[in-house]
């Protein structure tokens, strides 16, 4: 719930700030996270051994507040900025432009290419966010110590960083719309994952796990401004919510069923 509410509004506030440069934008401040997981790993296995799980969650737990500080730093564009608090009545043509955005939002979830890519989202939460569950549990099955399958977070983490600023730039470049762009590293995504558990050995899943973090970084750096190619900046709040509200129910299904 504290991440949807944070999630949400950053990625808005980035996809209207930039336009020319929104892919890479968005490649950029969506790092952030790779780059404190890369320590992460070894870090949260330290603090699992010298404080038990209880204590390990309350340093992290005080980590994540350090967000509402990140928020209250956000202001929004000055063209966005209106003279709301001086008018207690709206009149009447403000109420006509806020029916007409609200049938607008309802009519968006009928937009075919919206639905299909909410589908996408389902599918690829069901699956793309089960390996970081999983490999550390499969490393240490193989004999291997903790501080060994932890690394295999923090290689991962890099990969994913590498992912995202490299497609977030190929993306600015234009040569590709970013649905194709899309398509061609989610297929290459599922073949990894397909093979995966090949590996027997720690460098054979490390191979594999910088695999899936390098494409997986790739699809996170374009999935979201996606969006704005489907609805366009006008709608892209709204579908951004949509799609992310039913991209959930993937997320609760997967890790269960596997």
């Amino acid at each position: 719930l504290g991440v949807s509410f944070s999630w949400l509004p950053a990625n808005s506030m980035v996809s209207h700030y930039f336009r020319r440069w929104r892919p890479i934008a968005y490649a950029i401040a969506s790092s952030g996270e790779c780059v404190f997981a890369i320590g992460f790993g070894p870090f949260f296995q330290w603090l699992i051994d010298r404080y038990s799980w209880q204590g390990s969650l309350l340093i992290i737990g005080g980590l994540q507040l350090n967000l509402c500080v990140c928020g209250a730093l956000m202001k929004p564009l000055p063209s966005a900025q209106t003279s709301i608090q001086d008018k207690p009545v709206l009149d009447t043509k403000e109420e006509s432009r806020t029916s007409e955005k609200a049938t607008f939002q309802c009519s968006l979830i009928q937009k075919p290419e919206l639905l299909l890519y909410i589908v996408f989202a389902i599918l690829a939460a069901a699956g793309f966010f089960i390996p970081p569950l999983f490999l550390v549990p499969y490393v240490n099955s193989l004999g291997m110590e903790q501080y060994w399958a932890a690394s295999v977070l923090s290689v991962l983490a890099l990969a994913d960083l590498l992912g995202r600023l490299a497609c977030g730039w190929l993306a600015n470049l234009r040569l590709l719309r970013n649905l194709q762009l899309l398509t061609m590293v989610v297929t290459a995504l599922g073949v990894v994952l397909l093979l995966l558990p090949i590996g027997q050995s720690y460098w054979s899943i490390l191979v594999f796990s910088s695999l899936y973090g390098f494409l997986f970084g790739c699809v996170v750096a374009v999935h979201v401004t996606s969006i704005v190619d489907i609805v366009g900046l006008e709608g892209f709040d709204s579908a951004l919510g949509l799609f992310m509200l039913f991209r959930s129910s993937g997320g609760f299904l997967g890790p269960p069923a596997a």
